[in-house]
């Protein structure tokens, strides 16, 4: 394969993330839903040590162990992020405006 191949194989896979991203921002956003409802705390330290280490787990490389926990650390923050701002504005989330 060529460049430009190899870069249409990330383009494919970047748009499959991004499916699969706001896919599991959904879930969260459910799951932010039946938290509000149950008067549970939006955070939950032992669920999202629980999620790093089975994406740990999961990895089989090239990227090391510390570089998927970094991601999703990010994932969680902003999955978080978004439960708490469909909790402050009655809604489901979504696409930012101003992004």
């Amino acid at each position: 394969m060529n460049f430009a191949d190899w870069r249409r194989r990330i383009d494919e896979i970047d748009k499959k993330l991004v499916e699969l991203l706001n896919e599991r921002s959904q879930c969260a956003l459910e799951i932010g839903k039946l938290k509000q409802a149950a008067k549970i705390p939006l955070y939950q330290p032992e669920r999202e040590n629980e999620v790093l280490a089975n994406a740990e787990s999961n990895n089989s490389g090239p990227l090391t162990d510390a570089a998927i926990r970094r991601l999703f650390e990010r994932i969680i923050d902003e999955a978080r992020a978004a439960e708490r701002d469909a909790m402050d504005h009655g809604g489901s989330g979504g696409k930012d405006e101003n992004e």
